[in-house]
């Protein structure tokens, strides 16, 4: 019950020596010339491996994708508003899909719509990253940004914290 290998036996055989030690004989690879077994407590085996997938699935994260739309003449409050709720999702860690609606003859003028997803990403520069550039299908226009990672972030905040220190330093 070491792991070693035991060599080749009759089935009847290995069922005995699985027996002598109160463990079960599992066949691992039946399809192999000959069937592979192991000699295991099945039960205990069974037991670890559900722990496994269970702690899997508590470490799992599901991403989220909310969707935000914007049309090529929004107005300054509006658009504020709007980036708001895009931060929130941001900082709840979901993707954000950006859309802008073109309706009519605003097909025409496509470039205010890309002027509105390229200044809203350079205004969340800090906390976000453009995950897919502004595209243009049918007469929406999206980009999908996601957060910034944790570990990215707090390597940010420490280099500005370095440099007010050294600004500090400098002015004494």
């Amino acid at each position: 019950m070491d792991g070693s290998q035991l060599g080749l036996f009759d089935t009847a055989d290995a069922m005995r020596i699985a027996d002598d030690q109160a463990l079960d004989l599992v066949e691992v690879a039946p399809n192999s010339d000959p069937p592979v077994c192991r000699i295991m407590d099945y039960g205990k085996f069974k037991y670890e491996q559900d722990m496994k997938a269970k702690k899997a699935r508590k470490h799992q994260t599901k991403v989220e994708i909310k969707e935000i739309k914007f049309r090529p003449k929004i107005d300054t409050h509006d658009y504020e508003t709007k980036k708001k709720h895009v931060i929130r999702f941001l900082d709840a860690g979901a993707k954000v899909k950006v859309t802008i609606m073109f309706r009519g003859r605003e097909m025409v003028h496509a470039e205010r719509g890309l002027a509105i997803l390229e200044r809203l990403a350079d205004e969340l520069e800090g906390m976000a990253v453009i995950e897919s550039q502004p595209k243009l299908e049918g007469r929406n226009m999206f980009m999908l940004i996601q957060p910034v990672k944790k570990e990215e972030k707090k390597a940010d905040d420490d280099v500005e914290t370095d440099t007010v220190a050294e600004i500090v330093e400098e002015k004494e």
